[in-house]
This record gives structure tokens, sequence and C-alpha cells, in this order.
């Protein structure tokens, strides 16, 4: 028992669940039980569930206790969601694999909850109110939101086992099958991994990838964000373009094809191998030059004479791209900004900061990369805010329907 609430790991209590929120859980709150030992908080205590839906009646197991709310499991269901289904895999569930926070949601259901998701953080965080469509990304082989993931990290057990940790632990479930992994699924994280490289092949372009290094882990990913970053900013002849933690070059080499030998692409990453790998990959594009370097020193460093750019993709890792690159971003003036983002919060504050450097959001895509996961990857595309802006956020939630 933690001071200041009466609760304890492993009690167990029955529970009305609410909303979906950020990280795979609903929120339910429940009261302190009238035998606790005086002097108690009268008030009901929030607790974050895993493996529930919403307006779910669910007995929850504590299992973390802070001071200001608690995590649990839903043990047992009293009253099931119409959009529950069995979950197809029989590690997922309390005091199973961690990987996956929603095989037990039908997928429809999943994309409205991860849809919900990003609603909630755009309002909070940065005061717009949009709706966006969770977009399916299927192949034959993924449909069924399973056999997906192209890359995985085991942990290795002894005998030549190998397993997935439980979640916000480190306590190791055995995995003989992983069910979201992707028949010919690469284990990343070997001894060798990082001297040897692979070959992706996006859309008729060839990319070397350091085997342990990133790449999108969904087989359509590359394709569709790529599809989604250059139809929002729509790139001409001669234009000036920003690549902002580029890794390899994926969507460096699509801009540097668009906006032509008369244009230019300065792709910037802060990982040295990935760098690397971008400078060959981006061999055929003379107007493609590679910055290895943090983002924000890059940026803070100038690029000589060119003062302006008209185009970013900025696809930072999770934490965000933060106030320092955003209002770097702002000073150079681009024409648009495409932000691929997969953390919805760190995108909504992102937002906000784009919103006080004079840009607004235009459209907003979001796509299930990551089914069976709380995971949701969205596109931003922001302009300069003034008269001739751009469709405004209302009008965009009608453009993907």
């Amino acid at each position: 028992m933690t001071a200041g609430t009466p609760f304890a790991v492993g009690d167990r209590v029955e529970a009305r669940t609410g909303p979906v929120a950020h990280g795979g859980h609903v929120v339910a709150r429940v009261r302190p039980p009238s035998s606790a030992v005086e002097p108690v908080e009268t008030r009901d205590v929030v607790v974050f569930v895993r493996h529930a839906l919403p307006g779910e009646l669910v007995i929850v197991e504590i299992t973390e206790v802070s001071k200001t709310f608690l995590r649990g499991d839903a043990v047992e269901v009293l009253e099931a969601s119409p959009d529950r289904v069995a979950a197809p895999c029989p590690l997922a569930h309390p005091d199973g694999c961690g990987g996956c926070d929603f095989q037990h949601v039908a997928l429809p259901a999943q994309r409205r909850l991860k849809a919900d998701v990003v609603a909630e953080q755009l309002r909070r965080l940065a005061g717009i109110e949009l709706l966006p469509v969770v977009e399916p990304v299927e192949t034959p082989e993924t449909s069924g939101g399973l056999r997906w993931r192209t890359r995985m990290q085991y942990v290795a057990l002894p005998d030549s086992g190998r397993g997935l940790r439980k979640h916000r632990s480190h306590d190791v479930i055995e995995v003989e099958d992983c069910l979201i992994a992707a028949p010919d699924a690469r284990a990343t994280g070997t001894a060798t991994g990082s001297a040897t490289d692979v070959v992706e092949h996006v859309l008729g372009h060839d990319f070397r990838v350091a085997a342990d290094g990133f790449w999108q882990v969904h087989p359509e990913a590359p394709r569709v964000l790529v599809e989604a970053v250059l139809a929002a900013l729509e790139p001409r002849p001669g234009e000036r373009a920003l690549d902002l933690y580029a890794g390899v070059g994926l969507f460096s080499a699509f801009l540097a094809e668009a906006v032509g030998r008369a244009g230019g692409v300065v792709t910037i990453e802060g990982d040295r191998r990935a760098s690397e790998l971008a400078g060959e990959n981006l061999a055929a594009f003379p107007q493609a030059a590679v910055r290895h370097g943090r983002v924000d020193h890059v940026l803070a460093q100038g690029f000589g004479s060119q003062r302006n750019v008209d185009l970013v993709v900025l696809d930072p890792p999770r934490e965000g791209a933060k106030k320092k690159v955003v209002d770097a971003i702002a000073a150079l003036g681009p024409r648009a900004v495409a932000y691929v983002a997969c953390d919805p919060a760190a995108l909504a504050r992102d937002l906000a900061y784009f919103r006080d450097a004079g840009y607004v959001l235009a459209d907003l895509r979001a796509f299930d990369l990551f089914p069976m996961t709380h995971h949701v990857e969205c596109v931003a595309h922001l302009v300069k805010a003034g008269p001739e802006g751009a469709r405004r956020p209302a009008e965009a939630e009608q453009a993907h329907p």
C-alpha cells in the first residue's frame, strides 16, 4: 500500500470502464474500500486498465500503485463490449506477453480507439478539434492484423529458446510463434547485425539499410508514408527541401526525384551509419546533400547562402521534434511541412509549437501500421497561417472518409 491510496498490488476491484487513453489502456475510476484504515481519501481513484474496452464491467487486478493513480489488468469480464473478440494469440492476456495491447478488440474498433486517442491528444495539447479516420493498411499476407511485423527483437532464452517481455516488466515469456511477426521476419539486435546491410525496395527505388538500423516494420509502411508525404507537399521542380531525421534517405530520394536537378534536398540524420547509407542511396541524385549530425545542431549551423527552403519532411523519433527544432524550421519559411509521427502526444505538442510559430494544420492522415497494438502513424500537413492558408482542420476531416 502506498501513502495517499488504500490500494495495494494484487487487490481486485469491480469497475466500469470509461474512455480509451494513450498507451493501450482504458480509464476507470474505483472507490476506495470502505474497510480501509482511516484516514482515507473518499474520492474515486483513477486506474488505467489493460485488456479491457470502453463501457465494460470488469474485475480489475491492481498491478501498480502510485500516489495519484493505479494501473491494473481486467482479469474477469462481467459485461463485455460488443467489440470484444477472442484474442488470436494464447499469450495475449494478463501476466502474458506485453507486445500487443488490443488483440481482444475487433480490428475496426481498434482503429476507432486509435482515432479517439489522436483526437484527444490534439484537443488537449494543441487545441485542435479533429477526429481522424485511421486508415487500414493490409496485404493478403497481413489481413486480419497478423503477420505484418518484418523485424523482431527477442530475448534469448536457454536451450535456444526466445521470448518477449511482459508489460512494464523485465520478466520474459517464452514465445514459440509471435502471431504479428511475418514468417520471414528478421531478428534484430544480434552481435553481427550492425555490420550487415539489407536492401529494401520502395516504389522502384532500392535502399540499403543496416540490419539493426531503423526501417518501418510494416511491409507497406514505406510506400504508404512516401505517398502520403508527396501528396501533402506536392513538390515542384526547382524547389528546395529538407528531410529531417532522414534515416537512410527514404523520403529524400523521392523529393530529389520530384524537385529535379534545378532543385535541392538536404538530408539530415544523427546516426552515422544511417547517414553513410543515405549517401549511397542518394548517389544518383547530385541535387541531394547528406549532413550528419543532430538535427537541432545542423539547423542552428545554417546552410550557407541558403536562407530559406520550400518544403520540410519531419520524421522524428518517438519523443518528437520539440520546440527548438520547430522554431528553426519555421524560421526557414517553408511553404509546407509534412510531419510523420508515431506518437500522437508528441505530435500534438509539436503542432502547438508550430501554431505559435505561424503554421497551421491543413490536413492529417492516420494509418493503422501497427495492428493489435496501440500505436498509430500520422502524417500531418502544415502550412503558413494566413489568408492563403489551406483547408481548415474541420474540412480536412472530410477529406479521408
